[in-house]
């Protein structure tokens, strides 16, 4: 046994036994190399099947997800050495890291409905160059790393199918720099959405993308995020000017060079856009320089209920042609609209409903209001009342945004609490709810499709929910051609979730032949691996790898995600 810098006993090269009993290698061999101590990863040469009921290997099966998360489990025991450990504690100090379960368990999932897949362990880095030497030292021991930052993603995105250290950069939530002339401002990955604007208060600018979660800017980049005001805005794409990203092998990356913020570039590939959806996959986004935006001095909302689904989209693809700058504007099915209005408590026909957010002057406003109001009526929508007061138009957006949670609600046994804990069954608006479902589970598509086929897609794929006996109320961006079924089901059922199953993949089809794609804004992550592969073709999944391996050759960097 060889002792490392800082006392770390470094175990030698060769076979080992773990907690199981089952036998352990050591995948660099023993030594030290005077950095921390040198630790060995150790992985076990037997394979790991951990024990599964019948629903839950149904359920992966289905969601053709049993190749990647067959091999861990919630309840799985961590596989890394504890000299390995002690190194990591002697890069983050003993109080950022943990290895316990519920730690490991809390980091093993997001919101979506894939399985829980827990780290070994969780590092909780806060500044980058404890990142750096983190990332060295896994890459060295050739143990997989996984980004987290809110855990509020839908499609799996942290949940760790190979095990490794999960990287929380939450604890790095500094704002760097803010430049008011130049409309930009430097975040850490801690940063969350919310933080920032309210960082920007008084100001007179405001960062408007907005996918409805407290999501952090970082993780909110690393997905591609968009929401209810790409429609005027843009999605996280172009509104992303630089990023500073940690490497698999512990290398800094600035993508558009160090301190640079540039409205516009042309100087060599665009390497911030590569990092932009790349989902965790190529390396670790520590620090985002955001674009943004005036606050609109006037700003009005309204809600327009329509006699069919087909009827609200065929308004919103008018409303884009005659070139009203709408700000947001949100569709939500005659389900969706009941299911928000009751878990608000608020007010709302069981509709096809518009919701519909202007920007502006106030002298340009109400022309806009003018247009608005004619070209529902054209389209036998309702009356419009303007809700122009903040409170209002608060109340309005969190009905909106807690849409997931009301899905839920719509099934026996899907217990919905907040944050503080309670029911939720006396709270109005409830802008801090988390669902956390017993039987009924849901998953959310995200298809995207041109503007011009949206009336039919939607129209088609409500006919498709309706003829599966499904539970999946439809809402969505539809100013961009962005729309979601949020299906709920119970995950004690295969033969349901086999049909779960079978309706997205029709609707991932149908939105491919309308010249669409799988996944708008919430990533390929487990579940749409299989589409991906559609969706850009064999050469387009080859060019994909190959900058994979350029940049992560041993696969360390979230594996199993998107490829």
């Amino acid at each position: 046994m060889s002792t490392g810098s800082g006392g770390t006993q470094v175990p030698p090269a060769g076979t080992h036994r773990c907690v199981a009993g089952a036998t352990l290698r050591c995948q660099c061999g023993g030594g030290t190399d005077g950095l921390r101590g040198r630790a060995v990863s150790w992985s076990c040469a037997a394979p790991m099947f951990p024990f599964l009921s019948r629903c839950d290997m149904a359920l992966r099966r289905v969601l053709a997800l049993g190749a990647a998360l067959g091999r861990r489990r919630c309840c799985s025991k961590p596989s890394l050495s504890p000299d390995f450990v002690e190194a990591l504690r002697a890069v983050v100090g003993a109080p950022n890291v943990s290895t316990a379960t519920a730690v490991r368990e809390q980091h093993g999932h997001d919101e979506s409905m894939h399985p829980c897949a827990p780290p070994d362990v969780v590092v909780w880095p806060q500044a980058v160059g404890q990142v750096q030497e983190l990332a060295a030292l896994c890459h060295r021991c050739r143990v997989p790393m996984v980004p987290f930052g809110t855990g509020t993603g839908l499609e799996g995105g942290v949940n760790a199918v190979q095990g490794g250290v999960c990287f929380d950069l939450s604890r790095m939530d500094a704002i760097a720099e803010l430049s008011l002339e130049d409309f930009s401002v430097t975040v850490e990955p801690g940063v969350t959405r919310k933080a920032l604007n309210k960082h920007l208060r008084g100001t007179g600018l405001w960062f408007p993308v907005d996918p409805g979660a407290d999501a952090s800017l970082c993780g909110m980049a690393a997905t591609g995020a968009s929401g209810t005001n790409a429609v005027r805005y843009g999605t996280m794409r172009p509104n992303v000017l630089n990023l500073r990203v940690v490497l698999p092998d512990g290398r800094l990356l600035h993508t558009a060079g160090p301190r640079r913020q540039p409205r516009k570039r042309a100087a060599g590939y665009d390497l911030t856009s590569l990092f932009v959806g790349s989902e965790g996959t190529l390396g670790f986004l520590t620090q985002a320089t955001l674009r943004l935006h005036p606050l609109p001095e006037a700003t009005a909302v309204t809600v327009a209920s329509f006699p069919s689904v087909g009827a609200a989209v065929a308004c919103t693809v008018q409303v884009l042609q005659a070139a009203v700058p709408v700000a947001r504007i949100e569709f939500l099915d005659e389900v969706m609209a009941d299911a928000c209005g009751r878990f608000s408590q608020m007010e709302l026909p069981a509709a096809a409903t518009l919701l519909l957010e202007l920007h502006g002057s106030r002298r340009s406003l109400a022309e806009q209001q003018q247009q608005m109001e004619e070209i529902v009526q054209q389209n036998s929508g309702s009356s419009l009342a303007w809700a122009e007061g903040l409170d209002e138009r608060e109340q309005l957006w969190s009905m909106r945004h807690n849409a997931w949670y009301a899905a839920l609600a719509l099934r026996p046994g899907c217990q919905v609490r907040h944050k503080d804990g309670d029911s939720g069954d006396s709270t109005p608006g409830a802008a801090s709810a988390t669902g956390l479902p017993s039987l009924a589970q849901g998953y959310s598509t995200d298809v995207c499709v041109p503007i011009s086929r949206l009336p039919d897609v939607v129209v088609e794929t409500k006919q498709d929910l309706q003829a599966s006996g499904l539970t999946g109320p439809m809402v969505g961006h539809v100013g961009d051609g962005n729309f979601h079924c949020i299906l709920v089901f119970n995950s004690q059922d295969p033969d349901e979730a086999q049909r779960i199953h079978a309706f997205t993949q029709r609707l991932g089809r149908r939105a491919l032949a309308a010249g669409g794609t799988c996944t708008g804004e919430h990533g390929v992550g487990l579940g749409k691996r299989a589409l991906l592969q559609e969706e850009l073709g064999q050469e387009g999944l080859d060019t994909l790898r190959s900058i994979k391996a350029a940049l992560d050759p041993h696969n360390l960097m979230n594996p199993g995600k998107v490829l």
